[in-house]
């Protein structure tokens, strides 16, 4: 059989983010470890973008901005087309960042000592938004079904009383990269309707789709009751690289959910990045080429990470979606495998901060040339135990 010689793209070049302040690389600045940690991408952002952003600098004032018609038309437009998800421009709340989203989400739905509710492993911020608000956590664990993470559906409503207010949906799922199916989604929202709880849906990853057989459903479009109880995150700063641009926006239809949305970010937060404004009607109207290149590159990725990790003696599952894998390392019964590895060179995130102690997340979001680096680390690293 002949090899097929592996095509060049831009996503292998191996950028110098050195001394660029990336917190990133600054983790382990004149250091030889590896960050595949914090979720950005080592590739330049789409060129339509960088342009964009070169000639809002020549215009040369930096004022107080806010979006554009232009912009609220395309983001309405995308969804539509999309998802058949028909928005108002008035739906639109602006943020500088999502991990805000959470914690405003907590602050304006319930009352102090109320209960925010989530499933583990997740995102650390949803773990800390509920403290940040004197909301009350609760968690519900996930299970492996095979190589399919899943929701614990008996644990998940045994946690619930008449003070769990508000659910913490992260659809696509950091760090166990799912795609929740309109099955699993309806049945979340019967459960929701039950406790008569608020849903927000982190979607930020939304358009990170690798598996081509699976689409993503907005929380909010399951049916008309469903959105009028949702709260939805969404931002193109994953999706194009651009999360240090500052932009992210969200979705309520309920009018009354989302005044106390406002109402419970006014003072606090403040407005988001004017860069990010352009930055964000670039990609959307001329990135497109730009992600379908990207998905096929976090494909080939995704399966590298999969072939190589479930070679060893850890284990992850199919990554549906994100550039993000989730691998157990349990088995290795290290008390702390997050620095075994990170002395061996490799700089995971560590899955006790996403509340799953012995499990780390890798970020694949990078050149192929570093990604099969740090791979190579890993093997060595298990053999020298």
């Amino acid at each position: 059989m002949v090899e097929m010689k592996e095509i060049k793209s831009s996503f292998d070049i191996e950028l110098n983010r050195r001394d660029t302040g990336s917190i990133k690389w600054n983790k382990y600045k004149d250091q030889t470890i590896l960050p595949m940690w914090v979720a950005d991408m080592d590739f330049r952002s789409p060129e339509p973008v960088i342009k964009a952003l070169q000639q809002r600098v020549q215009h040369g004032v930096f004022g107080y901005t806010g979006p554009t018609e232009e912009l609220v038309g395309m983001i309405i437009d995308r969804l539509e087309k999309k998802y058949h998800w028909k928005v108002e421009p008035d739906w639109l709340v602006w943020l500088p960042g999502l991990v805000s989203g959470l914690n405003i989400c907590c602050r304006a739905v319930g009352s102090s000592g109320d209960k925010v509710v989530t499933t583990i492993p997740v995102y650390p911020p949803f773990l800390s938004a509920p403290d940040n608000m004197e909301r009350t956590l609760t968690t519900s664990n996930m299970v492996l079904n095979q190589t399919r993470w899943e929701f614990d559906w008996d644990r998940l409503q045994t946690s619930l009383d008449s003070r769990s207010k508000l659910f913490l949906l992260c659809n696509p799922h950091n760090p166990l990269g799912r795609i929740f199916s309109e099955q699993e989604l309806r049945q979340l929202a019967e459960i929701c309707v039950k406790f008569d709880m608020v849903i927000c849906s982190d979607e930020i990853h939304c358009d990170l789709i690798l598996d081509k057989h699976k689409r993503h459903i907005p929380f909010a479009t399951l049916s008309p009751d469903i959105a009028e109880r949702t709260i939805t995150l969404m931002s193109p700063s994953k999706t194009f690289n651009i999360a240090g641009l500052g932009l992210s926006f969200v979705v309520i239809s309920n009018e009354r959910l989302r005044h106390s949305f406002i109402k419970a970010k006014q003072g606090i937060v403040p407005y988001p990045n004017l860069m990010g404004y352009t930055a964000a009607y670039a990609a959307y109207n001329d990135g497109g080429p730009w992600l379908n290149n990207l998905l096929d590159y976090l494909s080939v990725n995704s399966r590298l990470v999969y072939d190589r990790i479930q070679s060893t003696s850890l284990s992850t599952s199919p990554v549906e979606a994100t550039y993000l894998a989730w691998i157990d390392a349990r088995s290795l019964e290290l008390d702390d495998p997050y620095h075994y590895f990170e002395k061996a060179g490799i700089g995971f995130s560590n899955g006790a901060e996403f509340g799953a102690p012995g499990f780390l997340r890798l970020n694949f979001g990078c050149p192929r040339s570093m990604l099969k680096a740090a791979l190579e680390r890993v093997e060595e690293a298990i053999k020298s135990l």
